[in-house]
């Protein structure tokens, strides 16, 4: 896990944190010297509690009629946040304010495809292996 942890703090120059919740087990890693951030405590909350839920309802109303959920961008006021689901859990990465969360999606996905980690379909819906369709974010998750 600490060669994923360190390949997505390399993910962009512009990211701050990552964690990887998956079947119960937490992993965390935050670029050292950032101004405006979130306690520990606070984000650990955040990945035990607050991401699961947001993804368990925006996947619920997803999968009613608009194709399931792909990911989730927070814009807090420090930061973006990009939750991704997974198989058993998320990946989340928090961006500088500047970044465009968006760009850093195709390789969250490849370095998530190459540590044999899949992206999650949603309830009802076989996980998608990912591959180098993903690449392009289609503009119906805008």
């Amino acid at each position: 896990m600490n060669d994923l942890m360190e390949q997505l703090l390399h993910l962009a120059d512009e990211v701050r944190y990552v964690a990887v919740y998956q079947h119960g087990g937490l992993s965390s890693a935050v670029r050292a010297g950032l101004s405006g951030a979130s306690s520990s405590e606070s984000d650990r909350f955040e990945e035990l509690i607050v991401n699961p839920t947001l993804l368990r309802l925006v996947t619920q109303r997803g999968n009613i009629d608009c194709g399931g959920v792909e990911y989730i961008v927070i814009r807090y006021g420090n930061f973006f946040q990009l939750v991704h689901p997974i198989v058993g859990g998320h990946v989340s990465v928090a961006l500088e304010a500047t970044a465009d969360p968006l760009r850093v999606v195709p390789e969250l996905r490849r370095i998530l495809n190459a540590g044999g980690i899949a992206f999650a379909g949603g309830e009802g819906r076989p996980p998608r292996p990912l591959c180098s369709a993903d690449s392009e974010i289609p503009s119906n998750t805008l």
